[in-house]
Formats: structure tokens, C-alpha cells, sequence
């Protein structure tokens, strides 16, 4: 097995990832679809790996992952190096791609961008994902950094603790009369269970793991029985503000951030479930180790921004 990565190879994978399939990256490096899959053929024999799994669109396998990532580091080192020594304008801005979930995105992860000096010219290209699994963009090598609930380091990356964001229950005042008022312990466990709720996308656990909480080792809204075998109606809302106006509407209970949640709350718009119980989400800056001016400067940013809007404590 041959140990070098030719940077035309390695390039030709990255493009293939990028635009899905072989016909599409062939349009891009201006070769035939046979020139592009010999190219990925090469390489996954110098590497002894299988790097693509040929779906459509195509996706890298774990070894392949490992691949991009590197390419997508390598581009970035080219134009950092191209830019010191002249040969690309001086003027063209970073470009940091940055996955970050979408409650960070509504409440203090674009002030935080805010603090990156003007002097510093930079673009941003931001993925919404949820926090559990922004990680894994960084994995498969499609941005730079994330907002992550993991503190487990991705390969090839530092990890910096942000914080954490707290959640709490809460629902419009005529809903939270109808199931709410007067329960507690298991009656109330029940009233969560099968309330409407308000959910972010079919991912989002974050109201099922708080109905959890309440009676150890009982299940959530989702798929929860309740009187009669009733269930939960459950609704999906995915956008931070728009769950938050759908919750303050009245169209189902949910766990909101706490810094959303206050001035609703302050107006009476919403009320407090459960008082004492929350759920704490701890907060991770995770990115490519690789000395970028740019990234350097936006994880100072975050991190400071960070210390100001998110409990800074252990999380629970």
C-alpha cells in the first residue's frame, strides 16, 4: 500500500463529496465522469480503504471522512499561503464554516460574532443542527467548528467549554390550567405526558427527557399512555422563535431557554411548569486545530460571549 495522498486525488474526493455525485464533480474539474471515478478508485488503493459508500448523493465512509477533512484543511492552508505571498487578493475574506444549534442562533451566538474585530474581514457560512449532532459535521470534515453538547474531542480538533443552557417548562396560562393546575407527582407526570406538545423536529428529545426526570424510568410524550391511552398531540415547530410563539400561543407545552423564556414569562404570556425542575444543556466550542487567524479570533469571540449569556457552572 502506498503511504503518499496525491493532491489531485485527494482534491477530486473532496469535490465528489461536495456535489453528490461523480457526473456533477466532473462538471466542476472540467474532466470526464471516468477521469473522476478512476481518481477515487486511485486513492482508495494507495489508502486501502473504501472512502465512499457510491449512494446518491454519495457519502464518505469513516476512513473517507478523515480524507475530507483533511482536504478541506489543506484548501485552507492554500489560500492562507497563497494570501501571504501575494497571489490572491489580499482583500478576499475567511471563510468559516460553523455549525451551531439553533436556540444558541436565536439567543447569543451572533452577538458573539458581533466581538470579531471589523478589521477582520471573514464570511460565515452557518449549519443549524442540533447540538448532539453537530459534532458529526465536523466529523465528515463539512465545517470548521461547531456548537457541541460533547466534550468529547472530535480527531483532528481542540475542545473549550462554553457553558451550559438551561430549559425550562413552560406553557401558555389557559393550557397550563387546563392540564397543569393542582397536579403534582405522578398526576403531573401523567399531565406532561399527555398534554400537547411542542417539539422542535423529530429529533429533538428535550421534552421527553424532562418528562423522564420526573419518575425514573418512565417514558415521554412519545409514545407515553396516558388516561384511556391517551397520547400526547405533538407539534413541530423548527425554528427557535417560532417554538417559542407557538408554546406562548397555547398550542402545547415545552422546554424553552430560560433567556427566551423570561420576558414572556415577565408578561404574563407564559407560566412556569414544575418551578423547581429544569434541564441544563452543557455547551461545547469545538474546531480544527489548525493555526487560522480567522477561526482563532471567532473562538475568542465565542468564548467570551459565552461567559457573559450561559451559566458557567457544572452542569446537572
Amino acid at each position: 500500500m502506498m503511504t503518499d495522498l496525491p493532491l489531485d486525488q485527494v482534491r477530486t474526493l473532496l469535490t465528489v463529496v461536495d456535489e453528490g455525485t461523480f457526473d456533477a464533480a466532473a462538471a466542476v474539474l472540467h474532466v470526464t465522469p471516468s477521469a473522476v471515478s478512476q481518481r477515487v478508485k486511485a486513492l482508495e488503493q494507495r489508502t486501502g480503504r473504501v472512502l465512499l459508500m457510491r449512494t446518491k448523493p454519495v457519502r464518505p465512509t469513516e476512513s473517507g471522512e478523515a480524507v475530507v477533512r483533511f482536504a478541506r484543511q489543506l484548501a485552507r492552508l492554500e489560500r492562507d499561503t497563497r494570501a501571504e505571498l501575494g497571489m490572491s487578493g489580499t482583500e478576499e475574506p475567511a471563510r468559516l464554516s460553523i455549525a451551531v444549534n439553533a436556540d444558541s442562533l436565536a439567543t447569543w451566538f451572533l452577538p458573539a460574532l458581533s466581538r470579531v474585530s471589523e478589521d477582520l474581514p471573514v464570511c460565515y457560512e452557518l449549519r443549524r443542527e442540533d447540538q448532539d449532532h453537530t459534532a458529526a459535521l465536523l466529523r465528515e470534515g463539512l465545517v470548521m467548528a461547531a456548537v457541541t453538547s460533547s466534550p468529547d474531542a472530535v480527531t483532528g480538533c481542540s475542545v473549550r467549554r462554553l457553558g451550559r443552557m438551561r430549559y425550562v417548562p413552560v406553557a401558555a396560562p389557559a393550557l397550563a390550567a387546563r392540564w397543569f393546575e393542582g397536579r403534582s407527582g405522578a398526576a403531573l407526570r401523567e399531565a406532561f405526558a399527555v398534554a400537547p406538545v411542542v417539539t422542535f423536529d423529530r429529533r429533538d428529545d428535550i421534552q421527553d427527557a424532562f418528562v423522564r426526570t420526573l419518575v425514573r424510568g418512565a417514558r415521554g410524550p412519545r409514545g407515553a399512555d396516558g388516561p384511556r391511552g391517551a397520547s400526547a398531540v405533538r407539534h413541530l415547530v423548527p425554528t427557535s422563535e417560532g417554538f417559542v410563539e407557538a408554546v406562548a400561543a397555547g398550542m402545547g407545552w415545552g422546554m424553552v431557554p430560560e433567556v427566551q423564556a423570561g420576558p414572556l414569562l415577565g408578561a404574563g404570556r407564559l407560566v412556569r411548569l414544575a418551578p423547581e425542575r429544569q434541564i441544563d444543556i452543557p455547551l461545547f466550542w469545538q474546531q480544527w486545530k489548525l493555526d487560522f487567524p480567522a477561526l482563532a479570533a471567532v473562538a475568542e469571540a465565542v468564548t467570551a460571549e459565552a461567559a457573559e449569556a450561559l451559566d458557567g457552572g457544572p452542569a446537572v
